[in-house]
């Protein structure tokens, strides 16, 4: 890799920090004057204030200008951008109160359609082109909705989207993919920058703009044709995604699930999310989401080491042992009272 490569790489993420950093404040105060706040109702929304919107909308923007100034655009990753500006004027719309779920659904859907046309696919030479097209619309919608489901606490989903955006970095530099490498360097920028005042006590939210945005451009970005091949070295290479990402796939997989049990429509709120529960054991919020943080670092070089590791049975025990310590932090997280 040539040094100037890594020189844009650097400038990408200063650019994408400082323009959040200082678009963030900006954003605040539009969403105040316009009243864009979300309210504490001593349910779910447990804030002492009202605290205001539209930090996503400062993300999408440090994102886009940092890599205008520093970027080369492809069609496919144009495909990307195409489907994540569908995204944040989904939840921008959302963000005011007055989209459906079932609307979202479809612009979701949508949104996944234009990055499908484009060209990014999962491809699993084992499965039919229709399967194919599948699992890739339920991969974008379906982490695209688990970011939105983890943003139930400050700097949650923020600073894990941060994490995934500098693992899947070092993924697509491994593979010289420098254009998806320079997305998601700008992609942690700017979530860094947002987490400056999105971290507890919360000065802004991110809204569904935000955190939708952030998890349809992660899941654009971990798609293997995307961001380089994560099988050279054995066939398990295709779990890591699911890793990188597997914080808020395990909160959405555990809410769904509750959810269920208790005949609740995941499109209707709930205590369910594990960050809640923690928070019920007595855990202060700081800890649970630096907990959290510890939990997505940990599952992404777990990621790294995964794709480059060519012993089978050491990844047999190794994938064998993680899905043992998933299945009990599941088991003990439903054994917290969440309805007291």
């Amino acid at each position: 890799m040539k040094l100037e490569f890594y020189a844009v790489y650097f400038l990408t993420f200063v650019l994408s920090f400082l323009l959040a950093i200082y678009g963030t404040p900006m954003a605040r105060q539009a969403a105040i004057k316009f009243g864009i706040v979300d309210r504490p109702d001593g349910n779910l929304k447990v804030q002492r204030d009202p605290v205001p919107y539209l930090g996503g909308l400062a993300i999408y923007l440090a994102f886009l200008l940092a890599l205008s100034l520093t970027f080369t655009f492809s069609y496919e990753l144009l495909g990307i951008m195409l489907g994540g500006t569908i995204i944040v004027l989904l939840g921008l719309i959302d963000d005011f109160g007055v989209l459906q779920p079932e609307v979202k659904l479809i612009g979701q859907i949508i949104a996944a359609f234009v990055l499908i046309k484009s060209g990014t696919m999962i491809y699993l030479t084992f499965i039919p082109f229709w399967l194919r097209v599948f699992l890739t619309g339920l991969w974008i919608v379906g982490v695209t909705n688990a970011f939105n489901i983890i943003d139930v606490m400050d700097g949650l989903s923020s600073g894990i989207a941060a994490i995934a955006a500098i693992t899947l970095s070092v993924v697509a530099i491994g593979n010289e993919k420098t254009t998806v490498a320079i997305m998601a360097i700008a992609l942690a920028g700017s979530a860094l920058g947002f987490l400056r005042y999105n971290f507890h006590p919360a000065k802004i939210y991110m809204g569904d703009t935000g955190s939708m945005f952030l998890g349809f451009t992660l899941a654009a970005l971990s798609i293997g044709n995307t961001v380089g091949s994560y099988t050279k070295t054995n066939y398990f290479g295709f779990i890591a995604p699911v890793l990188i990402l597997g914080v808020p796939i395990f909160d959405t997989l555990l809410v769904m699930f509750f959810r269920f049990r208790k005949g609740i429509s995941m499109f209707h709120g709930s205590n369910d999310h594990f960050a809640i529960r923690l928070k019920r054991l007595g855990w202060p919020v700081r800890r649970i989401v630096v907990a959290s943080y510890l939990a997505a670092a940990m599952l992404s070089a777990w990621a790294l080491v995964l794709i480059r590791v060519s012993y089978l049975p050491y990844l047999y025990v190794c994938i064998g042992l993680l899905a043992v310590v998933v299945a009990f932090i599941a088991f003990m997280l439903g054994r917290i009272n969440v309805e007291a």
